[in-house]
């Protein structure tokens, strides 16, 4: 299993191996113990799969504060999409600043996102399935989330603001000002 680091710390861009003949491939995406060798001892609690019909889709950028701060490993089992973390960690030297890494059923890779960071992406083809295992039960309380194109932030989204689709709920989250206390010690 590759784990590489992203531009954050934090963040892992995580890429199992695929073992492929004539028929197709096999790969373990998944191993507790390999990935506590990495450092990455979260137990997992719950998965979570969304399928996103339109190139362009941005679901995000969301996270989930005490007590049920989560952490994510998202990857991708049809299509693409480019997924970003921002880190919204108070004190932490990366602060306001984000990784992203295209992720792809073609390239396998996975994407760690730890707990009080932001999580979002684009798809970047039609009918693209993400999976993703949490750290922490989802909690309607607890879900937070900050405009996917908040202009501070500045993220370089691979794709046309005007193409963008998005849900009801994400078009009217508040900028990324909002998050400077959601993770305060």
């Amino acid at each position: 299993m590759k784990i590489e680091t992203l531009g954050i710390p934090d963040v892992k861009l995580i890429t199992p191996p695929r073992f492929g003949d004539e028929r197709g491939y096999f790969s373990e995406t998944y191993s507790a113990p390999r990935l506590a060798a990495a450092g990455l001892t979260d137990a997992f609690l719950q998965d979570n799969q969304s399928l996103s019909r339109v190139r362009s889709t941005v679901r995000g950028l969301h996270c989930q504060i005490a007590p049920f701060v989560q952490g994510k490993l998202v990857r991708v089992i049809r299509g693409s999409i480019w997924d970003v973390a921002v880190d919204a960690r108070p004190g932490s030297p990366t602060f306001g600043q984000y990784a992203g890494a295209e992720l792809s059923a073609e390239n396998g890779s996975q994407l760690w996102v730890p707990p009080g960071f932001l999580h979002g992406f684009c798809t970047l083809e039609p009918d693209t399935e993400v999976m993703y295992k949490v750290t922490a039960l989802y909690d309607r309380a607890s879900e937070r989330g900050v405009l996917w194109n908040d202009p501070t932030l500045a993220l370089p989204w691979p794709v046309e603001p005007t193409e963008v689709v998005l849900s009801e709920k994400d078009k009217i989250l508040p900028g990324w000002d909002a998050a400077a206390t959601w993770f305060a010690a």
